[in-house]
């Protein structure tokens, strides 16, 4: 099963896959998600389904998914540049490099991003 094989919605996540892609998203001007996850544990399945349930895609804000299994370089450069401890399901919104909202395992609210 690959990472988006179990998500049948037609939800419009980007794949974060690169340092060099973190680097140049991070830098970019305008509001980001990134979804840290994890393809190996249920608990960010629901997580991320949830997410995908709650958020208001009309927000036109760009969503990116990590698959942090397959990408745990990138995971560590998001909590080094961010510093934030890593945690898997996590969720981001950032702008200009700040981190405005996030939230770990239960505590995900696609809600609160508005």
């Amino acid at each position: 099963m690959g990472l988006f094989s179990t998500n049948k919605s037609v939800f419009p996540w980007i794949e974060l896959t690169s340092t060099s892609q973190l680097e140049k998203i991070l830098n970019s001007t305008g509001k980001i998600v990134i979804f840290k996850h994890s393809i190996r544990c249920s608990i960010s399945s629901f997580a991320l389904k949830n997410f995908e349930r709650e958020f208001e895609q009309n927000l036109n804000i760009p969503c990116y998914l990590l698959d942090l299994i397959n990408h745990r370089d990138v995971s560590n450069e998001i909590a080094d540049k961010l510093n934030v401890m890593h945690q898997s399901p996590q969720l981001f919104l950032i702008e200009n490099n700040t981190v405005l909202y996030t939230a770990t395992h239960e505590q995900i609210d696609a809600t609160k991003i508005k």
